[in-house]
């Protein structure tokens, strides 16, 4: 295991987890690299994949989008310097009938207009 990476945890889910408590709708999404939570991005308008690094300290999230498999350092605020090849327990990506922006049936029909 990496600092701020462990590639035996599954997802937390198929949606951000703080957006799906609450009703909330995202952009795109990001997964945690050491706990496996799954936050939106911050283009989405609560921005709970940064608040989650903020809260937990876990530096280390992957693109939770299909085909991107891309991974994000929040403390230098850079790409994360992972082992080539790294990849995490499955599954690594949203379900393809997932929309982004998602979820289906809660996004705003003006949803451009409320992104970061």
């Amino acid at each position: 295991m990496s600092d701020g990476i462990d590639p035996s945890v599954p997802p937390s889910g198929t949606g951000c987890a703080d957006c799906d408590d609450v009703g909330g709708w995202w952009v795109h999404l990001r997964r945690c690299a050491q706990c496996g939570h799954i936050g939106c991005c911050d283009s989405s308008p609560a921005q709970h994949a940064s608040a989650h690094f903020r809260a937990t300290g876990h530096p280390v999230m992957q693109s939770f989008e299909p085909g991107e498999e891309w991974f994000w350092d929040f403390a230098t605020d850079t790409d994360a310097d992972v082992p080539e090849g790294l990849e995490l327990a499955p599954p690594t990506s949203h379900p393809d009938d997932q929309p982004a922006p998602g979820p289906k049936g809660r996004v705003p029909l003006d949803w451009r207009q409320h992104i970061h």
